[in-house]
C-alpha cells in the first residue's frame, strides 16, 4: 500500500500538471474559452456513455493486467501529445481526438485502479485506504498546479505532458509487485490476478448483457440508489464552491481575487483534515453519508449568510471537512457493499451517473447564481440538499416500518433509508 500510494502521488501530481496546462494549451491554439470547455466535455463524454461497459470489462478481466495496460496506454497518449506539441503539429481536431481516447481509457482505468488499491488492505481498513487516496489526490493537486507553472515557464507546454507520461509509467511499474492483503475479510474480493467467475462462462470482452446486468443490479439495491441521490443533489446544488464562493467573495463580501485564493487554500486544507478524520471510519453506511451531506448543506446556508471574509473562512473549514468525510464514507460503501464480482460494473454505473450530474451541475448552478445571486444560490442550494435528504430519510423509515409487518419470505432484510430519485440510466 505504501508503494501504491507513492506511485499515485506521482501520478496525481503529473495529472494535475497536465490538466492545468491543457486548458492553457487550448486557449493558445484557438483563443476561445468555448473550445476549452468543448475539450473538457469531449474527455468527459465517454464516461457518460461508456462507463457501464468499462466497469463490465473490469469485472471480466484480471485486475492487475487491466490496470497496468490502461496506465501504459495513458502514458502513450501523454507522450504522443508532447511529441505533437514539440513538432508543432497539434491542432484542435487532433487534441479533441486525443481527449476522447483518454476519456475512453479512463472508463476502464478508473474502476480498475480504485478496486486494485482496496485489495491491498484488509476489509476493515478500506475506509482508511480511501481516505489516504483522498489525501494523495489533494497533495498531488497542490503540487501539480504549482509545478505546472514552473514547467511551462522553463521547459515549455509539452513538458507537463512528458511528466504525466512518466508518472503513468511509475504506476505501471509498481503494479506487478503489488500483493493482496492476507487475513480473513467479510465478502472478500478475489485475488488481484484472478477475478471471480463471471455470470457467463468463458473469458471474453464484456458485452451488453454484462452492462445491463450492472445497471439492473445497481437499481435493485436501494442503498446504492439512495447514495446516488444524495451525491447527485449535493453535487448539483453544492460542492461547486469555485463558482459560488468566488462570486460571493468578490461580490457581496467585497474582497478581491487574492482573498478568494485564501478561501480556496482553506478548502484544500479542510479537505486534507477531513481525509485524516475519515481514516478512522470502519463501517460507514448510507445513512451516515446522508447525515454528513445534510450537515454540509446547512453549513453552506450559513456560509451564504456570512457577513464578512473571516466568518466565511471559519465556516469553510468545517464545510470542507464534512464534505471530505462524506465522500470517503460514500466511496467506501460504493466499493465494498456490492458482491465482489459486481463491483467493477457498479463503479461503471456510478461513473456514468456521476459524469451526468457533473456536466449538468455547473450550468444549473450558474443559472441559479444569475437569478438569486451568490448568497441566494448558497442558501437555496443548502436548504434543498438538507430538505431532500431529510425527506428521503423519512420515506425510508416509513418503508422500513411497513416492510417489517410482511412475512419473512417477502422481506428478508431492512431497506436502507433512500432518497427518492429518478432511475439512473447508463451514461471519474
Amino acid at each position: 500500500m505504501r508503494w501504491w500510494s507513492a506511485a499515485n502521488l506521482v501520478s496525481n501530481t503529473g495529472a494535475w500538471m497536465q490538466l492545468t496546462v491543457q486548458n492553457l494549451l487550448v486557449l493558445q491554439i484557438t483563443g476561445s474559452a468555448a473550445a476549452t470547455g468543448l475539450s473538457l466535455a469531449v474527455q468527459a463524454g465517454p464516461g457518460l456513455l461508456l462507463g457501464v461497459f468499462g466497469g463490465a470489462v473490469v469485472d471480466r478481466w484480471p485486475l492487475k493486467v487491466t490496470a497496468a495496460v490502461s496506465q501504459a496506454v495513458l502514458a502513450v497518449i501523454a507522450f504522443s501529445t508532447a511529441a505533437l506539441i514539440g513538432a508543432g503539429l497539434l491542432n484542435v481536431p487532433v487534441l479533441l481526438v486525443l481527449a476522447a481516447i483518454t476519456g475512453i481509457v479512463n472508463t476502464i482505468d478508473g474502476p480498475a485502479t480504485s478496486l486494485l488499491g482496496n485489495d491491498l488492505v484488509p476489509r476493515t481498513d478500506v475506509p482508511s485506504a480511501i481516505a489516504l487516496g483522498s489525501m494523495v489526490h489533494s497533495a498531488g493537486r497542490l503540487a501539480g498546479t504549482a509545478l505546472a507553472a514552473v514547467a511551462v515557464g522553463t521547459l515549455g507546454t509539452g513538458s507537463a505532458y512528458v511528466v504525466n507520461g512518466i508518472s503513468f509509467l511509475c504506476v505501471t511499474a509498481v503494479i506487478p509487485f503489488l500483493r493482496p492483503a492476507g487475513g480473513p475479510a467479510p465478502a472478500a474480493r478475489p485475488s488481484l490476478t484472478k477475478r471471480a467467475p463471471a455470470p457467463r462462462p468463458g473469458k471474453r470482452a464484456a458485452g451488453r448483457g454484462d452492462a445491463r446486468a450492472g445497471v439492473a443490479y445497481f437499481l435493485g439495491k436501494p442503498g446504492l440508489v439512495a447514495l446516488a441521490g444524495i451525491t447527485a443533489v449535493s453535487s448539483v446544488f453544492g460542492r461547486n464552491y469555485q463558482l459560488t464562493l468566488a462570486v460571493l467573495v468578490i461580490g457581496p463580501i467585497g474582497a478581491d481575487e487574492s482573498d478568494f485564493g485564501t478561501v480556496s487554500t482553506v478548502l484544500a486544507v479542510g479537505g486534507i483534515l477531513g481525509a485524516v478524520v475519515a481514516g478512522r471510519l470502519r463501517n460507514p453506511t448510507v445513512r451516515l453519508v446522508g447525515v454528513l451531506a445534510a450537515c454540509g448543506g446547512l453549513l453552506q446556508v450559513a456560509a451564504g449568510l456570512a457577513p464578512g471574509l473571516m466568518v466565511l473562512i471559519a465556516l469553510v473549514i468545517p464545510m470542507a471537512v464534512v464534505e471530505s468525510v462524506s465522500d470517503t464514507a460514500g466511496s467506501t460503501v460504493l466499493q465494498t457493499e456490492p458482491e465482489p464480482e459486481m463491483r467493477g460494473r457498479v463503479l461503471g454505473v456510478w461513473r456514468s451517473a456521476s459524469t451526468g450530474w457533473q456536466l449538468v451541475g455547473p450550468p444549473l448552478l450558474g443559472l441559479l447564481v444569475e437569478f438569486a445571486g451568490a448568497r441566494g444560490a448558497l442558501v437555496a442550494g443548502g436548504l434543498l440538499i438538507a430538505g431532500v435528504i431529510a425527506a428521503g430519510g423519512l420515506r425510508g423509515r416509513a418503508t422500513g416500518r411497513k416492510a417489517a409487518g410482511l412475512p419473512e419470505a417477502v422481506h428478508q432484510e431492512p431497506v436502507p433509508a433512500a432518497v427518492p430519485v429518478p432511475a439512473l440510466t447508463p451514461a471519474a
